[in-house]
């Protein structure tokens, strides 16, 4: 079962694409044989960005992919991108399903879908869309459990973005996380795979998740993953799978130790006693603000000084890193603070 599991983590994984009901098989009697994967996937359409590149089996491999759940006694999923998928893969017999990234951007199509699932209480999990919008990914559930579907869960595949050198696509963990508060019941599966584009970055990621409390994840295996027909350097063998799941180090939330509970305790509140002198020198420094914002009306200066705020940049990125403090959280930091500056500012000179 995809809602509700029994055991932490969940793991789904098979092949990317299924290529041919032998190469599916194969690979899918490894998995089982591991005695590590709940549930087998594989892409029956794939979605590629350009044309005359393989784009799945289409249709015919629903039959090869329940076939290998039967053999192994595990249940399949695929993915579905409109709505005739979804009727194919009703008609084939599939319980679960999936909608991919691609299609996650589409609010008319995750509709269709919404529409042609309803009254099937099919389990239905839903991929981040491609770019870093929480409202899109938040709409798309909405709309099927607008449909009456009941086990509405979420894959986090990472985001587009220009910026990610490592990654193929950038986890951005705070979206999921994001999204979890806006849903406490969800189901969160980790897609490594396609975060990282690259096997040997799977298990950096997949402990990410296992810390960040993440329900369960989604690691693309094959037979051959040097001859995977797509996808081949972001799949691993059913063996090197099972060495990666044995490796992860699985945390609990919370300790059975009432010593170890006491002391986290205390460490619990000095923090919350730093936050709350974070927020009042927050505060000290908007009130300094105002004082400037009625200084530059006053006198006719503009609010906005670029060169000011780059020797503030400048200043801060040079003290963070000295105080162990990554770049990217200073910018984001700078960047969240300058916005609450201007705001003020602008408050003084609309009076």
């Amino acid at each position: 079962m995809i809602h509700k599991p029994t055991k932490r983590p969940l793991i789904i994984s098979g092949p990317c694409s299924a290529e041919t009901p032998d190469q599916l098989l194969k690979t899918t009697l490894e998995l089982k044989a591991t005695g590590k994967v709940d549930i087998l996937r594989a892409g029956i359409w794939k979605p590629r960005t350009r044309p005359n590149s393989f784009e799945g089996v289409g249709e015919i491999g629903l039959k090869w992919l329940i076939d290998a759940g039967l053999e192994t006694g595990l249940p399949v999923i695929t993915e579905v991108a409109n709505a005739k998928h979804v009727e194919a893969a009703l008609k084939a017999g599939f319980t679960k399903l999936w909608i991919g990234a691609r299609t996650t951007v589409n609010p008319f199509t995750v509709q269709e879908i919404a529409d042609a699932l309803r009254g099937t209480g099919i389990e239905i999990l839903v991929k981040n869309p491609i770019n870093p919008d929480l409202n899109l990914w938040i709409g798309a559930i909405e709309r099927l459990k607008n449909a009456g579907l009941e086990h509405v869960d979420a894959i986090h595949r990472g985001f587009s973005s220009v910026e990610s050198k490592t990654y193929r696509n950038a986890p951005m963990w705070e979206i999921p996380l994001a999204l979890k508060q806006e849903f406490p019941g969800i189901v969160l599966i980790c897609d490594p795979s396609h975060i990282t584009g690259k096997r040997d970055l799977l298990q950096q990621v997949a402990q990410k998740a296992m810390d960040l409390i993440y329900d369960g994840l989604m690691l693309e295996a094959h037979i051959d993953p040097a001859n995977a027909w797509s996808d081949a350097e972001q799949q691993v063998t059913p063996k090197n799978l099972a060495v990666l799941l044995n490796s992860l180090i699985l945390r609990s939330e919370h300790s059975e130790n009432v010593e170890l509970n006491s002391e986290l305790a205390l460490l619990r509140q000095k923090i919350d006693l730093i936050d709350e002198e974070i927020t009042a020198l927050f505060a000290k420094r908007m009130g300094v603000i105002e004082h400037v914002g009625r200084y530059k009306r006053d006198h006719h200066i503009t609010i906005l000084q670029p060169n000011r705020w780059r020797e503030i940049q400048k200043k801060q990125l040079e003290n963070g890193q000295k105080n162990g403090l990554s770049a990217k959280f200073i910018v984001k930091y700078l960047e969240a603070l300058h916005q609450e500056s201007i705001r003020h500012q602008t408050a003084i000179m609309n009076k």
